[in-house]
């Protein structure tokens, strides 16, 4: 309270003063120190975060995160192809994992799986036409979501600074998946 008994006023959320935020951490469990705050933070920001931008795609585009992921890979690749394996490496996922998702796109004719073009031995996941409409689509969506749920949140410098720590981490942890 100030001297006149007013209320001082609440920092905006998402303004620079704003305290800071600790999840759903009950108050005297709270982390300590700003590397567990900023853990804290990530951790839970970042579920909602992929829950709301899942549940966007789904409404938008009906697709899944993970659908949108390895739709935007093969997008990118050259011939619109990569092999399983590699594509598992990729999204970190399992074999069976990476299986179950590609029937599910192969049976919604968004991609097909073929021998692999080079040796035959192991299987490739190739974007049909109907896949490459759909990312587009779901692309459009998906980036307004982005910018609405995240980068407008980012103050000046912040997506810098984000671009750095996240390429260190990434540099980090490549491989170890």
């Amino acid at each position: 309270m100030t001297s006149s008994s007013t209320p001082a006023p609440e920092p905006v959320p998402g303004s620079a003063d704003a305290a800071t935020w600790y999840g759903s951490a009950p108050e005297d469990r709270r982390p300590e120190g700003a590397a567990q705050q900023a853990w804290r933070a990530y951790f839970e920001s970042t579920q909602m975060l992929s829950e709301l931008l899942e549940r966007g795609l789904k409404r938008d585009a009906g697709l899944s995160l993970a659908d949108y992921n390895l739709l935007l890979l093969l997008y990118e690749s050259p011939d619109g192809r990569l092999r399983l394996g590699e594509l598992a490496g990729r999204m970190v996922f399992s074999p069976s994992r990476m299986t179950y998702q590609v029937k599910s796109l192969v049976a919604r004719g968004l991609i097909e799986r073929h021998p692999a073009e080079r040796d035959r031995r192991g299987f490739e996941a190739v974007i049909t036409d109907e896949g490459r409409r759909a990312f587009r689509r779901a692309a459009v969506h998906h980036a307004r979501e982005i910018d609405d749920l995240f980068l407008s949140s980012l103050e000046p410098g912040e997506a810098e600074t984000l671009g750095r720590v996240f390429s260190r981490l990434g540099h980090r942890l490549e491989g170890r998946c």
